[in-house]
């Protein structure tokens, strides 16, 4: 079963670092692996790096793949050519790098994806046209299809309803156990990490903080000194964690602006 383990990893821009000494145990395939951190915390900059996008120190090492190709990246902004339909770029992503002949099984991967997603109405659109949840169940679709090992999906709910950020966590959960695929899922919903991820990377101040089961990752402690919110984390009545957020704390900068202003309007 393939595996990912990142020793004193390193990275940055223009000289800048913007994470540094990013050292896990391995992370093996069967588990989705929630990637958190505030804002900045480097994120993006670590999917990167371990992607190949990026050069630094350290090493990324990976075992147990088999094909040259192991890893997919679904960033952000995934910067596909508006005039594509939705079913040219998810045909295209799958033949990305490897031949120009396309097969019976590359069409047939892809009416896979498109059925798995949810997306078959969509085939035949130009991604200029969709919404940006769309375009995001899209460019999942675009990982997917690239038959990953390892799949690396920047923030994929973002810009999902409820309904649609839940299915997506679903399948990824579904994929990860029936066919040992090991993801690693950037979040900003720690509810949605402790459903639906087996463990968790966190980052803070480009270095990182905790590593290991999910439920033992995020803790009161972890959500004060991480995230600036006092928190609990409850089980509801199905058995399944929830986080109780019971305030702000307020030494951070926006909680403090918006004290200012409340006094400068009392003043006034």
């Amino acid at each position: 079963m393939v595996s990912l383990q990142l020793r004193d990893v390193s990275a940055g821009y223009s000289g800048n670092a913007v994470i540094s000494g990013v050292s896990t145990p391995p992370l093996h395939g069967g588990q989705v692996v929630a990637l958190l951190g505030a804002n900045a915390a480097g994120k993006s900059t670590l999917f990167r790096r371990i992607f190949g996008l990026l050069h630094g120190g350290g090493d990324v090492q990976v075992e147990g793949a088999k094909s040259a190709k192991p890893i997919a990246y679904m960033p952000q902004d995934n910067g596909a050519r508006p005039v594509l339909s939705v079913y040219e770029s998810i045909l295209l992503a799958r033949m990305q790098g490897r031949r120009l002949k396309v097969f019976d099984e590359d069409h047939a991967k892809v009416e896979e994806m498109l059925r798995l997603l949810g997306i078959t109405h969509l085939r035949g659109r130009n991604l200029g046209d969709l919404s940006g949840g769309q375009r995001q169940m899209v460019s999942a679709a675009q990982a997917l299809a690239q038959d990953p090992q390892i799949l690396l999906l920047d923030e994929p709910t973002s810009a999902l309803d409820l309904s649609h950020q839940i299915d997506l966590l679903s399948l990824l959960r579904r994929l990860a156990d029936e066919q040992g695929l090991l993801i690693i899922v950037a979040l900003h919903d720690l509810g949605h990490a402790l459903r639906f991820s087996h463990a968790a990377i966190v980052l803070h101040q480009g270095g990182l903080i905790a590593c290991g089961p999910t439920g033992e990752v995020i803790t009161p402690k972890l959500l004060e000194e991480v995230f600036d919110v006092e928190a609990r984390i409850e089980c509801c009545s199905r058995g399944r964690p929830q986080l109780i957020v019971d305030s702000r704390l307020q030494n951070s900068p926006i909680s403090s602006r918006l004290s200012e202003s409340v006094r400068s309007s009392v003043d006034g």
